[in-house]
């Protein structure tokens, strides 16, 4: 296991170690919602993580706390991440989970550099970071702790239900600057939950989240992600979907076709043809160009979810910008200038 290697932004970057193999502590629990799982305890040497440039996040920096996510969801993007460790990225990523223990201490650290001027900072857009490890180790309260008392805006995605326990803290960081929240429920077909993502909460307790959120002054916007072509992309399911959507109280729902990177596509193409091999041609067809589905495909599940949005009072969330943070103005703006035009979020 390569624990000295793994580098900050990407496997090449050997000289920048996160960490070294005597700050590892392996763990595992035998109570039940653990059975089976291994925690690599780790003593990082930093957490704020800067998004590589040629990303498509609409975002600078993240915090991951965790690497390897027990949701265990089939088409996780983040899958590909667990190889720089040579962790399987199949059941190894379901099951070896990496905790960086010092999280919070060393957050705290780094917002009180003189260096770091209070960007916006994502969380969950790797691996959750509400999975069910958070509720062992806790790491969140100490982040969004030392996120607040700095009053340094942020965002969450999650599809975890445990964000409630930090409801109060969330409220708390709210009165002193922007935090933004998004639930992922990606469809409401329980029979396709249990097979694609089984190791999250229910689709309807997900929305629950968003209604509870919602009622304490925290609007609460719906990732409907991941759209799965052939699957969950039927009219009258992203109908079913998106009025669910609506009942529970969400702010906005932004549309995210499934897409297939190296490590996810591997595993998902094997779930799919143990459970759908009909599937798998037109999946090949589909995707033959690349981890995304093809433009046309993407605009004509945009266009039916945002029509479905606007059906039942709600509008999808402009591109780029996380829940309730603001885009800065800039200094002289050109009132000439042509609206931008709505483009589609890649997070998932």
């Amino acid at each position: 296991m390569r624990w000295d290697q793994l580098a900050e932004n990407s496997p090449q970057a050997r000289d920048a170690a996160l960490f070294g193999a005597d700050a590892v502590t392996t763990r595992t629990f035998d109570s039940p919602e653990f059975r089976g799982v291994t925690f690599h305890e780790i003593r990082a040497k930093s957490i704020v993580n800067r998004v590589p440039g040629a990303s498509r996040m609409p975002f600078e920096w993240t915090i991951n706390p965790y690497r390897g996510c027990t949701h265990a969801c089939v088409y996780c993007f983040a899958r590909k991440t667990h190889s720089y460790l040579d962790l399987d990225t199949g059941i190894g990523f379901d099951s070896q989970i990496v905790v960086k223990v010092n999280a919070p201490e060393l957050l705290r650290r780094h917002l009180a550099s003189s260096r770091w001027h209070g960007e916006h900072i994502a969380m969950g857009t790797n691996v959750d970071c509400y999975q069910r490890a958070e509720g062992r180790y806790r790491l969140m309260p100490g982040i969004i702790s030392a996120l607040r008392d700095h009053a340094n805006p942020f965002s969450i995605l999650t599809k975890g239900t445990l964000i409630l326990r930090d409801l109060d803290l969330l409220r708390q960081a709210s009165e002193v600057t922007e935090v933004g929240i998004s639930v992922s429920v990606g469809f409401t077909d329980h029979e396709l939950w249990r097979t694609v993502e089984p190791g999250t909460p229910a689709p309807e307790r997900r929305l629950e989240v968003v209604r509870t959120l919602t009622e304490h002054g925290i609007g609460c916007g719906v990732l409907m992600a991941p759209v799965i072509p052939f699957l969950s992309d039927s009219p009258d399911r992203l109908r079913a979907t998106v009025r669910a959507i609506a009942a529970s109280g969400a702010t906005s729902v932004t549309p995210l076709v499934l897409h297939l990177r190296p490590g996810a596509r591997e595993w998902f193409m094997a779930w799919l043809e143990s459970n759908h091999p009909h599937l798998v041609r037109r999946y090949e067809r589909l995707y033959a160009e690349g981890a995304y589905a093809p433009k046309w495909y993407q605009r004509r599940i945009t266009g039916q979810v945002h029509e479905l949005a606007q059906e039942y009072g709600m509008g999808p969330t402009r591109a780029g910008l996380p829940r309730r943070i603001p885009v800065p103005e800039p200094e002289a703006p050109d009132l000439r200038a042509p609206e931008p035009t709505a483009t589609q979020l890649t997070l998932l």
